[in-house]
């Protein structure tokens, strides 16, 4: 009787069980030909619990011991020829790991309390006595997964001495079968604990074409203007071009072309063609402001035929759902693994699911196999991780069997940076023929040079809608400050509520030909769908130029609609500096910033300027790794280092609304459920002195554990958001 798990109600799951339904479930999850490399480590990677001193505990006796280790040290004597030696540590990893997250590999010399597996593992060789866990052999026969598939696919068509793509592609296939590994554990331990759990959510991809088919064919009717029609003909195109068996698609359309509905379309027929082997889409979008706008619009149109899973920081499922069906509550946990057929998800959530090293994370990976994985406005991803953002995607597609989809109105040309990083995988443009991309110049663009606010704020009278989009929040709360008639104000320091308020709003009154003026920072620039008559653009990267001049003439319907780009005497610097120096080289050179030659140049000058930054932030670079042997991978170390986004953001709640109010009152019961719907009412302080300042003169304070409110209501405006610099009733 060697028990892995016992219920309240002393209901028992054997071990031996444990590790057959483990292994199953792993196996299932992984393509191959990780699936014998899968299913092994599922099988052995409880093995430690047959130890007497796991039994006892389990039993409930205090002492410790570490089962997790010992499946490694199995597999690490199971090893006997080269192949198998090179494969073996990759599965040490994931069984040492399934607990406490992929450990660094550590080295020879490291010591034997250390937590780096080595030393885990120089401890668990000396393991008997009532350590001793050799019981396992009664009921589990241990072999080796065949490893030549594996062994293949990690060396094919490497060069001699390449050892960065190798290391990249050991890590990348190690956090594969981490995944496959770690979600098979938990499903079988979940439902030995809680059998009543459902978590099947349904599609009907067949209906789903046919609901974005009825909407691409009633706008098609409609075709009225040449933008429209051009419009209809892009679509066309990308239809006609999507055939080919490449991992990577490229869809460089123009803003306002229809990107969302047309790679909506692309993914669905990919689905289709496939006959099964791709199983769901993963939609993943660089802010949540247009997060939103994307769920709404996609439950809108198809809704009713497929269950459509959201995982961002402004989407909760309420846990006392009292759906009959219960798919609120599949969805919530299907947020722990994306086992959805539609996702909804970040860029954040994305990437960092993907390079991290703890199993809550590295879950989801599994399943962004055999999958159609849509990035919008690719163009934004950071310099600093461009590189093993790439990778990651070029793997998936290489190596899991899924298509990627990038899209931009401002793509980049990712050529040379797909050939250094991931050669092995192939590439498409889906727009060949650009020539209808004309009928998008909805407007004209002038550089003002170097102008006064106030003269910017002048030029803006002679206009009924205008946006004015800036670089700074302080600079967009004096411009709001300074204007007069009817204005918005947008910026990342008001409550992700307050924005979509303030948005909503903003549509209505452009929809109603409401005099209107809207001052923003950046966040209006990807993918948020309002058109206006005019925009004034303060200088910055071209692509932030041309993406806020999406938002001028958006539709067309006018004869011309105006962008102007100012400079002022504020300074810049660092990553906004150089891209602000770029551009205004470009705006001397070419009559027209929007051609297509002139994005190409605009990013060729970029990657030049930032080739250092780009080559290195790898797991293979030299600032992670000495490039010693595999075992020595520095997983976890490598994971504390990767941020999507790098800054020093500090959420504060602002508490001026009921429900933020009720959710304050319940966070004691359920601080986890709690927290995460608190971030919709949440301002994230991006720079830590500003924290400090505000902490220290007590206007935030610390409600529990971590979770700071602002005390003083009068320290945020739900038109400009949070007031760092207020002092009594004055704003300085």
């Amino acid at each position: 009787m060697y028990i892995a798990h016992k219920s309240d109600d002393e209901r028992k799951q054997m071990i031996y069980d444990h590790l057959i339904g483990t292994a199953a479930l792993s196996a299932g999850f992984a393509v191959e030909p990780f699936k014998s490399a899968a299913e092994f480590i599922g099988l052995i990677h409880d093995i430690g619990k047959y130890a007497p001193d796991f039994q006892k505990r389990i039993n409930g006796s205090n002492i410790k011991f570490e089962h997790a280790i010992c499946a490694a040290i199995e597999t690490e004597k199971l090893a006997v020829d080269n192949q198998s030696r090179i494969i073996a540590p990759m599965l040490e990893y994931c069984t040492a790991g399934h607990h406490t997250g992929l450990p660094d590999g550590g080295s020879l010399g490291s010591d034997e309390n250390s937590a780096e597996l080595s030393g885990r593992m120089k401890r668990a060789k000396y393991y008997t006595g009532s350590a001793d866990y050799s019981a396992f052999a009664e009921e589990i026969t241990l072999q080796l997964p065949d490893t030549g598939g594996l062994f293949k696919l990690l060396t094919d068509g490497l060069n001699i001495g390449d050892t960065c793509e190798l290391t990249e592609r050991y890590a990348f296939f190690t956090r594969y079968l981490f995944s496959c590994l770690t979600d098979a554990d938990f499903l079988d331990t979940e439902k030995f604990f809680s059998p009543e759990i459902e978590r099947d959510l349904s599609s009907n991809f067949d209906a789903v074409s046919s609901a974005v088919d009825d909407k691409l064919k009633c706008l098609s009717e409609n075709s009225e203007t040449e933008l429209q029609k051009s419009r209809r003909d892009l679509l066309n195109q990308a239809i006609k071009n999507n055939t080919a068996d490449d991992n990577i698609l490229m869809l460089n359309m123009p803003t306002g072309s229809g990107k969302t509905l047309c790679s909506l379309k692309l993914a669905i027929d990919m689905i289709r063609r496939s006959q099964g082997r791709l199983k769901r889409v993963i939609y993943v979008i660089p802010y949540t402001s247009i997060i939103e706008q994307t769920a709404d619009s996609f439950t809108t149109l198809f809704g009713k035929y497929a269950d459509i899973l959201q995982h961002h920081s402004n989407h909760f499922y309420d846990t006392e759902s009292e759906s009959t069906d219960n798919t609120s509550q599949k969805l919530r946990l299907a947020c722990e693994n994306w086992d959805a057929p539609f996702v909804i998800t970040t860029s954040i959530q994305f990437f960092q699911s993907l390079y991290h090293y703890k199993s809550s994370s590295l879950r989801k990976l599994h399943n962004m196999a055999e999958s159609v994985i849509v990035f919008d406005e690719i163009h934004l991803l950071p310099l600093e991780v461009l590189q093993p953002c790439l990778r990651g995607v070029g793997y998936i597609t290489k190596y899991l069997g899924s298509k990627a989809l990038f899209l931009s109105a401002t793509m980049p040309d990712y050529s040379k940076l797909f050939d250094s990083f991931i050669s092995q995988c192939s590439y498409k443009e889906l727009i060949i023929d650009k020539s209808s991309f004309v009928h998008f110049s909805k407007c004209s663009y002038t550089d003002l040079g170097r102008i006064d606010i106030e003269d910017v704020i002048a030029k803006t009278l002679d206009y009924r809608s205008v946006l004015i989009v800036v670089n700074s929040r302080k600079t967009a709360r004096d411009i709001y400050s300074q204007l007069s008639g009817n204005k918005y104000h947008l910026s990342t320091y008001m409550t992700p509520a307050d924005r979509s308020e303030v948005i909503s709003r903003i549509r209505k009154d452009l929809g109603n030909n409401v005099q209107v003026t809207v001052v923003s920072t950046s966040l209006i620039e990807a993918g948020v769908d309002l058109d206006f008559e005019v925009v004034f653009r303060q200088l910055a990267g071209l692509d932030s130029i041309l993406q806020s001049g999406g938002r001028c003439n958006r539709e067309g319907r006018r004869n011309n609609g105006e962008v102007f780009i100012f400079d002022t005497d504020e300074k810049s610097c660092g990553e906004l500096s150089l891209r602000s120096e770029i551009t205004k080289g470009l705006l001397s050179e070419f009559d027209d910033i929007t051609f297509q030659e002139c994005i190409r140049e605009y990013y060729e000058r970029l990657f030049y300027n930032r080739k250092n930054i780009i080559d290195k932030n790898t797991i293979s670079g030299k600032d992670f790794f000495s490039g010693g042997s595999l075992k020595e991978l520095p997983f976890r170390t490598y994971a504390e280092h990767f941020e999507f986004i790098k800054d020093d953001t500090v959420a504060v709640v602002v508490n001026n609304c009921p429900e933020c109010e009720g959710l304050l009152e319940e966070l004691y019961n359920d601080p986890r459920a709690v927290r995460r719907k608190l971030q919709r009412y949440s301002v994230g302080l991006k720079y830590r002195n500003e924290f400090i300042k505000l902490l220290e003169t007590g206007r935030i304070e610390e409600k529990h554990r971590g979770v700071f409110v602002l005390t003083d209501p009068d320290d945020y405006s739900s038109e400009t958001g949070i007031l760092i610099d207020r002092i009594n009733d004055i704003i300085i």
